[in-house]
């Protein structure tokens, strides 16, 4: 397992974990999504980088991959895309949701999401 390692000059204060994608949806899911944290790539995957955490109550959708800590099953990955300002994050939401979609499959929520209350 390799560690992602994010440039000095950005903070995690929120901890790191990284969501991958294979490469064939890589290039799509970077034009998709309205901000990129940090994302690296090698060959095979290509990961965005999300606080840590970022995958409670939540499955992400085959063939994504959650990786804890940022540690990746990945081949010497190379840092690809920095965010525009001084945060490494890409918002999970927006990731979640596009993965699912070049996927084809439904976003799940946890029981209570979206339902109305009181009623």
């Amino acid at each position: 397992m390799t560690r992602l390692a994010l440039p000095p000059s950005l903070s995690a204060d929120l901890g790191c974990d990284a969501v991958g994608v294979p490469a064939r949806f890589g290039i799509r899911l970077l034009g998709l999504l309205p901000r990129n944290g940090c994302v690296f790539a090698d060959a095979d995957w290509w990961w965005w980088i999300v606080p840590a955490g970022s995958d409670h109550e939540l499955t992400w959708p085959l063939p994504s991959h959650y990786a804890r800590g940022a540690y990746v099953p990945a081949t010497r990955p190379r840092l690809i895309r920095r965010p525009d300002d001084t945060s490494p994050y890409t918002a999970p939401i927006p990731l979640y949701l596009m993965a699912c979609q070049l996927t084809g499959t439904t976003p799940l929520w946890p029981a209570g999401v979206g339902s109305a209350r009181g009623a």
